[in-house]
């Protein structure tokens, strides 16, 4: 008498199908690396599960039920499924294919397209694609807001690694314009007696904020922003001066130097990412390749 299946344990049917292909349970076994009894073993709670019988043991070896050939095909359709899959979690595991996040400030994107390394790049992977998540702000690769950060301060994530590029340099710039208007501070003690451009409220923990703070503390700033690209515009604009990235700062040929480099606001560059993605192939190809094109890299960064 049936009664109504049961969930059972699909790599069952493997055993299902070594027995009706190589007609005995100790044949099956061989087939499958088992020995004989785990062979019928599984066989019989494979029936107590859907409550039917799929073969019957004969003189000269097993052969399936009627029961047990209506189902055949549809074991064997899953055993193909199950070959598929594991045919394409190999391609996936080991070909480097799909999309990488890659979050860096806004400028720096601007920079690598010119430099030819996203061409480059993608000429030698072309089934990756490196899409960019801009932000000034560290964006969460733990919690899976992007896979690779280009980040310059300080990392203590324990759950990311990577790899110093290069160091991130930084001075204070003023436009001629401004300039001529105002003149230049003589010194880092000056800058509280200048309009001064700095980060808002949402960028209060950028080492940049906290320096402007502790150099001039009582000094309103002329423009905020929250990113180093509307730092940038705001002293091209002449609105004040304020400190921006050597990379960017020097490249400018309507700013000029007036103070440093500053120490203080020095960090190191570092490709990061998580434990886990770093032993991916699309993010180890994204490394490799930033590794041989470092020399081509680190000035778009450094300055």
């Amino acid at each position: 008498m049936t009664h109504s299946p049961s969930r059972f344990d699909w790599d069952d049917l493997k055993h299902l199908l070594a027995v009706a292909r190589h007609g005995s349970t100790l044949a099956a076994g061989r087939a499958l690396g088992v020995d004989q009894s785990t062979v019928q073993r599984r066989l019989v709670e494979l029936e107590r599960r859907i409550g039917q019988s799929l073969v019957q043991r004969q003189p000269s070896g097993y052969r399936l039920t009627d029961f047990g050939q209506e189902m055949l095909p549809f074991a064997e359709a899953v055993e193909r499924s199950v070959q598929a899959f594991e045919r394409q979690l190999r391609t996936l595991g080991t070909e480097a294919a799909g999309v990488i996040r890659l979050t860096c400030p806004e400028p720096i994107v601007n920079r690598i397209t010119q430099a030819g390394l996203l061409d480059r790049f993608h000429a030698r992977h072309p089934a990756l694609h490196v899409q960019f998540v801009m932000s000034d702000k560290y964006v969460d690769l733990a919690q899976g807001e992007a896979d690779v950060a280009l980040r310059s301060g300080d990392t203590d994530d324990d759950e990311l690694v990577g790899r110093k590029i290069g160091d991130s340099i930084w001075a204070v710039y003023a436009s001629r314009a401004y300039i001529e208007r105002h003149g230049q501070p003589a010194g880092i003690e000056d800058l509280a007696s200048h309009a001064l451009v700095g980060f808002d409220d949402t960028m209060t923990r950028h080492r940049i904020a906290q320096w402007l703070r502790n150099v001039a503390p009582d000094a309103p700033l002329a423009a905020r922003s929250s990113s180093v690209l509307g730092l940038i515009y705001s002293v091209k604009a002449g609105i004040g001066i304020g400190p921006l990235p050597l990379s960017i700062g020097d490249a400018e040929p309507d700013l000029v130097r007036v103070l440093g480099p500053v120490a203080e606001l020095s960090r190191i560059w570092r490709l990061l990412t998580t434990r886990e993605l770093r032993r991916t192939p699309r993010v180890s190809a994204l490394f490799d390749f930033v590794v041989e094109e470092i020399d081509a890299l680190r000035p778009i960064l450094t300055g």
